[in-house]
């Protein structure tokens, strides 16, 4: 049976497994600790901790997805989108997927693909890469939940740098009703010191493209820049706004992002505590993170990491300290986000090529909060 097909079949006894070592009241095992590597190279990281959790549990909403990426939601409905395919799948209340449509440019190589998906007013915001390029489409949402589909494709950026890896690729709509999208340096670290690329960069646009008037440099998309391969983005209550970042060989970050600020790749990766570029407030191993998708909810920044095979939550008044969650439990971890029930799902990525996909692999599941 398919991957798909085996998605189609109504996940009826909801699935449930237990958080990573979780023990009520006892100490974690020690697969659930890290190392206090970033805690060690600076003052400002705290060594994580892993969260017990008190036996609560995990629910499967869906199962035999094929190199999903990213999920959002239109009317309630969640919609993910598949890399290879160019899939947009819609999901039922049973965890039963159908194909919205398929974005027909986006071409799967390396890790590009069909990435980012965000909603807004009923159009579906896709970033994606082409055979030439990364950039964002628009297509309208047609139909209702159970028959929904994509009309005709609309660009609304292209021209950004693509390559078989470092795409970037989250869309994702600020408080301000700005689309903002992370880019890559597409392999080329000059990309992202370069104010004239579109690569390695964070950037903040219309809804149709355009520059706004108080983006931070005149005439250009830039919001942030010296990025070397950011690939989430979320906003606090306050409207402040964080990234996490892929580095090289030695540093992953999570960053507070401040319009026009330099991040500092390719000279600095983590912490570099020079005056010239803005350090992350956590640095990590890969090894131990890869952090892609993020989410704000429950006070804390929640953090999927792929290499690392664990959520990280961040809390918002101690951007010092962080907890682990599920590690190893799931595999690579791709996403994370919020439902409009305020529940909180993580997408797993095992069947991306670089994961060891399970016979269900892969899931979206729901989380229990830690508050």
């Amino acid at each position: 049976m398919t991957r798909r097909g085996r998605a189609a079949m109504a996940v009826g006894a909801l699935t449930t497994a237990l958080l990573a070592g979780c023990t009520s009241g006892g100490a974690p095992p020690s697969s659930s600790s890290t190392s206090s590597s970033s805690a060690s190279s600076s003052s400002t990281t705290s060594p994580p901790t892993a969260a017990t959790g008190g036996g609560a549990e995990t629910t499967t909403v869906a199962e035999g997805l094929d190199v999903p990426w990213s999920v959002a939601f239109h009317d309630g409905t969640a919609l993910v989108s598949e890399r290879d395919s160019g899939d947009v799948l819609e999901l039922d209340d049973s965890g039963a997927s159908r194909v919205v449509g398929t974005v027909r440019s986006a071409q799967a190589r390396g890790e590009g693909g069909l990435l980012g998906v965000a909603v807004r007013d009923g159009i579906l915001y896709a970033y994606l890469t082409t055979d030439s390029d990364n950039r964002i489409l628009r297509h309208d949402l047609t139909g209702e939940a159970g028959s929904l589909g994509l009309g005709e494709p609309e660009v609304v950026l292209d021209g950004i740098p693509a390559a078989a890896v470092h795409n970037g690729g989250r869309v994702a709509f600020g408080p301000d009703g700005m689309l903002y999208a992370t880019t890559g340096d597409a392999g080329d670290g000059e990309n992202a010191q370069d104010l004239d690329s579109l690569g390695g960069k964070i950037l903040r646009m219309t809804p149709d493209g355009s520059v706004p008037d108080d983006n931070p440099f005149d005439g250009s998309l830039v919001h942030s820049y010296g990025h070397r391969n950011p690939q989430g983005i979320a906003w606090d209550e306050e409207g402040t706004m964080y990234a996490s970042e892929f580095g090289q060989n030695t540093w992953d970050e999570l960053n507070v992002i401040e319009a026009g600020a330099n991040y500092g790749w390719p000279e600095v990766e983590g912490i570099g505590e020079g005056e010239e570029y803005v350090d992350p407030v956590q640095q990590w191993e890969p090894a131990e993170a890869s952090p892609s998708g993020i989410a704000v909810a429950d006070g804390s920044i929640h953090i999927a990491n792929l290499r690392g095979e664990r959520l990280r939550q961040v809390p918002l008044d101690d951007l010092d300290s962080s907890t682990e969650r599920f590690v190893g439990e799931y595999g690579r971890l791709r996403d994370v986000v919020t439902t409009p029930e305020g529940a909180l799902w993580v997408l797993t990525n095992n069947t991306d090529g670089r994961g060891d996909p399970g016979p269900r692999d892969d899931l979206i599941l729901e989380l229990p909060t830690t508050d």
